[in-house]
């Protein structure tokens, strides 16, 4: 199923777009072929009671572009969606420079020996905010979401009584999002990914890329696209007969692949494998795989 991307995204870095009434959006200048055009950062009310929602990066120029955005008004809550390095660790920064607490579901939880090389293992939230939590500011409410699948500890935030929900990147309009084993789990991915279908959201807000109108379709072309993506990996499987996630990169994603994605593209295939694994349509064998 082809899924309808956002790819227009105009807004410079360090630029202020405002989104909706009470949130602010900023770019971080860290371009690639995984963050797209940048890391989003949201600010979230005004006047005595901002939440900044994923400072990005350590970027000296980000942190200016927020603190300029909200010159006259005071940062109260530092929220994180997730520990990617490209979310969480300009909290410590900002934090220096406002002293407001930190709030996420909990430290990054795989550890880099265990293949969590991406994660921002330096971050702890000053509070622990669990799946449900409210984080409530002047004129301002937000409900936490669980949502695991693309890194463990991943948040949605929704904005009471707008329809608004903050996606970060477990559902961008640009692109679909890496889940790469053992943090990122395909399973939960999808149990997660169905738990926001249900709910009647109108916008998304996400982590990279801009605003998501009509969540619902989308969500249900993403999923598809899983869908069929996991029918792939299973027939090349039963093509190959043996094979590592590796080498089902080319059957599966076929020869037009940018080669900076392909491993990125091999990690998301093994997060089928081992989906498909518990569900017993796969069996392992060291790094290889058998149907």
């Amino acid at each position: 199923m082809t899924i309808p991307f956002f790819k227009d995204d105009p807004l410079p870095p360090g630029a202020v777009e405002q989104v909706a009434p009470g949130i602010r959006r900023i770019l971080c200048g860290n371009p690639g072929p995984f963050t797209f055009r940048g890391t989003n950062t949201w600010l979230i009310g005004a006047g005595q009671s901002v939440a900044v929602l994923d400072p990005g990066p350590v970027d000296g120029a980000h942190l200016s572009a927020i603190l300029d955005a909200t010159r006259g008004e005071r940062i109260s809550h530092i929220l994180v969606s997730h520990t990617h390095r490209d979310h969480s660790p300009g909290v410590a920064a900002l934090q220096a420079a406002t002293g407001a607490p930190s709030f996420g579901f909990g430290p990054h939880m795989t550890p880099p020996d265990q293949g969590g090389e991406g994660g921002d293992h330096g971050f702890r939230p000053d509070v622990t905010v669990p799946d449900g939590g409210a984080v409530k500011g002047g004129d301002w409410a937000l409900s936490a979401i669980h949502t695991p699948g693309h890194c463990a500890n991943h948040l949605c935030f929704a904005l009471e009584g707008t329809g608004i929900l903050f996606s970060a990147d477990h559902v961008m309009s640009w692109s679909t999002t890496v889940v790469s084993p053992p943090d990122g789990d395909m399973t939960a991915y999808m149990r997660s990914l169905a738990r926001l279908a249900e709910r009647e959201d109108r916008l998304f807000l996400p982590g990279h890329g801009p605003a998501l109108p009509d969540p619902g379709a989308f969500m249900a072309a993403l999923a598809a696209h899983r869908r069929e993506r996991e029918a792939m990996v299973l027939d090349a499987l039963r093509a190959a007969r043996r094979a590592t996630a590796q080498e089902l990169v080319p059957p599966v994603y076929g020869p037009a692949l940018d080669a900076r994605l392909v491993p990125a593209a091999a990690r998301s295939l093994l997060a089928h494998l081992i989906k498909l694994q518990a569900e017993g349509a796969a069996k392992r064998d060291g790094d290889a795989w058998e149907a």
